[in-house]
This record gives C-alpha cells, sequence and structure tokens, in this order.
C-alpha cells in the first residue's frame, strides 16, 4: 500500500512546480522533476514509480548501482547527481540516463572512454550518455562544479568527447546567497554556452527549498527530495563514489 504522505508530498510538489511554472509564463511540461532518492530505501522508489514518477536521482554510487540492478526492467531513468570519482566514472555511465556533475577535464575522459558491452546498457555501440557541466558559483574550489572561468573551456572538452552529449548547465545555488539571483546567473552562462554549444539548452538548477527561484529563471531540470520523500533515513554504510 502506498504511503499517504508520500502521496500528498508529491502532489503538493506538483502543484507547487505548475503554479511557479504558469508564474513564469512557462509550459510545465518542459520541466523535468528528478526525486532525488538517496538514502531512501527501494521500497520507496518502487511506490513513487507507481505514482508515476520515472527520473530518480542519486549520488552515491554503490547505493544507485544497487538500485538501478534491483530495479532492472523498469521504464526508469536514473539520474547521477553528485560529486563522481574518475575510477568509477564508468561503472556509473553503465546505469546512468543522465550525469549531472561533469566538472573536470579528466572525468571527461574517464566517461568518454570506450566501455564494453558487459558493463552495462550505455555502454555498447558508441552509446553517448547525456550530461550536466556543473558550475561553482562560489570562490570555494573544494565545492564541485567548473569555476566560471574555465567552463567554456570544459564545454568545448565535452563537445570533442565521443561518449557525451552535452545537456547544459547544473548548479546549486550557494548557502546564504538569494537563490534566484544565483540562478540568474547560472541562466546567463547557459546563454553564453550555448553560442559554442547551440543544443545545450538545458539547466538543472533547483531543489526543495528553491525550486520555484529556479523555475522562474528558465530551470529544465529540478532536483528534488525531501519535499517529496520526506525526511532521509540513517544512512548506510556504504563507500561514497
Amino acid at each position: 500500500m502506498t504511503d499517504p504522505a508520500l502521496v500528498e508530498r508529491l502532489a503538493g510538489v506538483r502543484d507547487g512546480i505548475a503554479d511557479a511554472a504558469r508564474r513564469a509564463g512557462r509550459p510545465v511540461e518542459e520541466i523535468t522533476t528528478v526525486v532525488v532518492t538517496k538514502f531512501q530505501p527501494v521500497s520507496l522508489v518502487r511506490e513513487l514509480v507507481q505514482l508515476g514518477v520515472r527520473d530518480f536521482g542519486e549520488s552515491r554510487h554503490q547505493e544507485a548501482q544497487a538500485k538501478a540492478a534491483d530495479l532492472g526492467g523498469s521504464d526508469i531513468r536514473w539520474h547521477f547527481v553528485g560529486q563522481l570519482q574518475g575510477k568509477k566514472a564508468r561503472q556509473v555511465r553503465a546505469y546512468s540516463s543522465v550525469i549531472h556533475s561533469v566538472d573536470r577535464e579528466s572525468l571527461v575522459t574517464a566517461l568518454g572512454a570506450p566501455v564494453g558491452a558487459a558493463e552495462g546498457a550505455n555502454a555498447d555501440n558508441g552509446v553517448k550518455v547525456d550530461c550536466f557541466v556543473q558550475v561553482n558559483l562560489t570562490d570555494d574550489p573544494a565545492r564541485g562544479g567548473v569555476s566560471i572561468a574555465n567552463l567554456a573551456q570544459l564545454v568545448e572538452r565535452v563537445l570533442e568527447s565521443d561518449g557525451l552529449t552535452l545537456l547544459g548547465l547544473m548548479a546549486v545555488a550557494p548557502l546564504g546567497a538569494e537563490p534566484r539571483r544565483s540562478f540568474a546567473m547560472v541562466s546567463e552562462l547557459g546563454a553564453q554556452m550555448r553560442q559554442i554549444a547551440p543544443d545545450a539548452r538545458y539547466l538543472s538548477m533547483g531543489m526543495s527549498q528553491d525550486y520555484a527561484a529556479a523555475i522562474a529563471e528558465g530551470a529544465t531540470h529540478l532536483r528534488i527530495g525531501t519535499a517529496i520523500t520526506g525526511n532521509r533515513p540513517a544512512p548506510v554504510n556504504l563507500k561514497t563514489s
């Protein structure tokens, strides 16, 4: 039986997205909601599938890989939204439909490397994987994302890759910053990027607390976790990606 609280939270977020899209004069159909299920059990993912959700986000490879294997055969699109180690790139590419966190040239190289057919559904016959370049909106190099100064160079590197298709930019609004101003900056960077990558028209930005501001500034992919799934349970003992 589906949890009534989950049904209510999902409906509330869907209504909020529709309202924000209407205020922005945008069709809600152009906005993809990626439900982030980090630390959540696979049973919750199954409930969300029954409620019509098809796009799920994970940020730890071992957890994501296990869920993808458990739910094999479902028409689920797995989005990898966390920081990604180069040594895990081939494995993540194997089950991911979209990788949101490409942030350095060495990762582009790792993701674009030839992969054997046995390593996953996206691995054989030259199949490309969709990706976003993550841009760092802060001055802290420890945070995920490429610096704005190096963004164009990384975009060009992705365009040269045989294994990746560039969808656009991904960003997280910095803590303490006004979200809409941050998202407006990403939208402007996206417009600049399209001078060299005309088809990269998508923007992955906006989470549980700020998705309305992201929609107002052109977000096409929202990464929403607790507003839909509820509070995360205690993390299982898995190594991070």
